[in-house]
């Protein structure tokens, strides 16, 4: 009973300085963003009085899981949904913006709905809460089947899904608010970064708990990547996000950095949060998914440790070439550009352990699209790694630089290879996790790889074309030594290449529409759908089977 008192007091008491100092905000948005938190701690103090095991508690004990052999998978589901729901925002607003540049009309006129408002929403929106919900559902889900252990601390595993839906709230409506840092993914305001800081500690308890309470002598390479990824991103997020506050009751701060070497700060934070979140962590993904679903071990378990060792200390140092031409430095930029151009190697190492798993199961890429769509993510990756180091080199970045160019790379390696990775773990663990015969629809599960791949190919090269003209055009000079083009004209040229942009994100939101329908009626348990097999050999209709070819 004192356990529970304990808990409920202390949502309660959240709750009540949450609504203290909403009555005093010094500005409107920390006035906001203090009511849903109140509301939150408000709904889980009653939840929690609603779910206590009484009958239990009058007993003198607490109600404990019936089965502790059994995996704790109710936050791993929960993941499942919350990464489906987060991407579709995020891909819709991703949509919006990308019209937005086309028609500046569809800002509406409102500061709410401007470009500036939105374009942190939807980044926040497709890397936190889409790819961080899956990052989080995944390692959960790996994490005990690797270690053959139940999750350390299921209380502390619900708290990091829902604190983390919580900041993900916060995030978003302060950016519609305006509440911003202005800083490149760490765009939050010091106590929303407070918040996010307990959930990560949490996190790490969790995940490091398991592995420490483990009943396997080995720590799977898919483990020491998550590992990397949740340590890194701790260090990285609170170096980065020193600030001082301008009140305690407001929403304002000031960062402990400035002048260049704010903008190294930033971008040793900006560039490794790519490095570590959105590499590193969906390696992981990779190093135990794609095995699973090719029925295949790993190509080369010491690539993958070598793989591993030279990408965490290799990617830490890469940052300054994003800061070529500026005031940083030459040596400084010449130093992340070298350590960019090494990066070649161990991401190429884990993409080609990654597709050399498939040996002596190619024949799979035609009659399973899960396993298409992993291989097409790889692929994806080991492109995004090349041109990476490739737009690093000072010669090449002086074209590059600030153009779309650098909007194409970002994506390529965003759609497809974390966009695709993870639809296709998801596509893995939902009948697995509710308990399923298989998916509802391979068919529509071959239209969503499609749709996305083209989506994929027209967002890119219109990107790179239009970047690649855009710095062209900047550059360009007559004989009487003036410029040739004026700004307004790069802008009217690049018109019709950010509608195919445009065009080719609508067909990879279609996909993930298609996905979440798929899924939705898996969790939901309807009748499979009946469908030809996937298969590329000829179908006999009328016996509603494939043909067998005869030998001769």
């Amino acid at each position: 009973m004192e356990q529970l008192v304990w808990k409920t007091g202390g949502w309660f008491a959240l709750a009540t300085l949450a609504f203290l100092a909403m009555l005093g905000a010094a500005d409107f948005g920390f006035a906001v963003h203090m009511a849903i938190v109140c509301a939150a701690a408000l709904a889980v103090a009653v939840l929690t009085m609603r779910r206590a095991d009484y009958e239990g508690i009058a007993r003198g004990w607490l109600k404990m899981p019936a089965d502790q052999g059994v995996y704790d998978d109710d936050p791993i589901r929960w993941g499942v949904i919350a990464t489906v729901f987060w991407g579709l925002a995020g891909l819709l607003a991703g949509l919006y913006i990308a019209l937005q540049l086309a028609f500046p009309a569809l800002n509406l006129g409102l500061e709410y709905t401007s470009f500036g408002r939105l374009r942190p929403l939807h980044t926040s929106a497709v890397i936190f809460a889409f790819g961080g919900n899956a990052l989080i559902a995944t390692s959960f889900y790996v994490v005990q089947r690797t270690c053959r252990a139940r999750l350390a601390f299921p209380a502390l595993a619900r708290f990091v899904f829902w604190g983390y839906q919580l900041f993900i709230v916060l995030a978003a409506t302060g950016y519609l608010l305006g509440i911003t840092e202005g800083r490149e993914y760490a765009e939050p305001e010091w106590y929303v970064d407070l918040w996010l800081t307990i959930v990560w500690v949490a996190y790490l308890l969790v995940f490091g708990g398991t592995v420490l309470r483990r009943r396997e002598p080995h720590i799977y390479v898919a483990n020491w990547f998550y590992l990397s990824f949740i340590l890194t991103i701790a260090m990285l997020h609170i170096v980065n996000n020193l600030s001082m506050p301008v009140s305690w009751l407001g929403s304002k701060s000031y960062s402990a950095f400035a002048g260049v070497q704010d903008a190294l700060t930033q971008w040793w934070y900006g560039h490794n949060a790519v490095g570590f979140f959105l590499t590193a962590g969906f390696l992981a993904m990779m190093y135990y998914f794609v095995p699973k679903q090719a029925e295949r071990p790993v190509y080369s378990y010491r690539l993958s440790i070598i793989h591993f060792w030279s990408l965490i200390f290799l990617y830490i140092w890469a940052g300054p070439h994003h800061l070529h031409y500026t005031a940083l430095p030459d040596w400084a930029q010449t130093f992340g550009m070298v350590f960019s151009i090494m990066l070649w190697m161990p991401s190429w190492g884990g993409m080609i352990n990654g597709l050399m798993t498939l040996n002596g199961a190619w024949d799979r890429i035609r009659t399973d699209p899960i396993i298409r769509m992993m291989v097409m993510a790889l692929a994806f990756y080991g492109m995004s790694t090349f041109e990476g180091p490739m737009m690093s080199v000072k010669t090449v970045n002086s074209l590059s630089h600030y153009t779309d160019w650098t909007i194409g790379h970002v994506h390529s390696g965003a759609l497809g290879w974390n966009g695709l990775i993870t639809f296709a773990c998801l596509y893995y663990l939902t009948p697995r996790l509710w308990k399923r015969e298989r998916l509802y629809s391979l068919r529509l599960v071959n239209w969503h790889f499609w749709l996305a791949t083209v989506g994929i190919v027209l967002y890119a090269a219109s990107m790179w074309v239009a970047g690649i003209m855009e710095g062209l055009m900047w550059r360009e000079y007559g004989a009487d030594g003036y410029l040739v083009y004026a700004f307004s004209e790069v802008v009217k040229a690049t018109f019709p290449l950010y509608l195919i942009r445009a065009a080719g994100g609508l067909l990879y939101l279609t996909g993930a529409v298609i996905m979440a329908w798929n899924i939705g009626r898996t969790i939901a348990g309807s009748p499979l759908r009946e469908e030809k097999p996937m298969n590329d050999a000829a179908y006999d209709a009328a016996a509603d089977r494939p043909l067998i070819a005869q030998p001769a």
